[in-house]
């Protein structure tokens, strides 16, 4: 197989799984962290992923890397199964964040889009993750008790039984809660002021 029939046939089977999840190229590039020429390149056939890159594209479109490397049979339509996932009002201190008391309605997710594991929506509220997180926009949180330093996680202020989407850093046994706008404090973890982790945001959808 030709280099040139490798573009081609990855930049067919990028623009297949854009459409088949509702994506478009905006959405894409900032999803993935990437340049826009980079992923224009890709989807115009020009250049062809590194390894790395095509291992990103498979596990954002939640896909083996041989789904993207393989021409695809022609007219065939795959049917997507949908998932409801539960958007969280109020949670309260109880084991079961999913409880049906804290569940304000649900969202219909394709399940090949899903990641792994319990999922549920959060809705940001306020500015203190602007701009990568907007105020009204609802986040998908995948539920885990812990995430990495730097990753945006969901965390249950165990006080006011407030949910919060900070960064979490953590420095000589201390855990910060930190805002990504820079009008706002920090929020410091401690006996006076407890909290747990609920899960790791994967990803915002933005209501026009």
């Amino acid at each position: 197989m030709s280099d040139l029939g490798n573009k081609e046939i990855m930049s067919e089977n990028i623009k297949y799984y854009m459409k088949s999840r509702g994506i478009d190229r905006n959405k894409l590039v900032a999803d993935l962290n990437l340049k826009y020429t980079t992923v224009s390149d890709w989807i115009n056939g020009k250049t062809y992923p590194r390894i790395d890159k095509i291992e990103l594209l498979a596990n954002y479109f939640n896909i083996e890397k041989i789904d993207l490397v393989e021409r695809k049979l022609p007219n065939v339509i795959p049917v997507i199964k949908t998932v409801k996932i539960p958007l969280l009002g109020t949670i309260a201190c109880g084991d079961s964040i999913l409880a049906e008391e804290n569940i304000d309605g649900y969202i219909d997710e394709p399940s090949t889009y899903l990641p792994s594991g319990k999922c549920f929506y959060l809705k940001a509220e306020g500015f203190s993750m602007k701009p990568t997180i907007p105020n009204g926009s609802k986040v998908l949180i995948r539920q885990q008790n812990d995430v990495e330093d730097g990753e945006i996680a969901a965390v249950l202020l165990m006080n006011n039984n407030e949910a919060t989407l900070k960064r979490i850093k953590r420095s000589n046994g201390v855990t910060f809660l930190i805002p990504d706008n820079s009008d706002y404090s920090p929020i410091i973890i401690n006996e006076d002021n407890p909290a747990r982790i609920l899960g790791k945001a994967i990803r915002i959808v933005i209501e026009l």
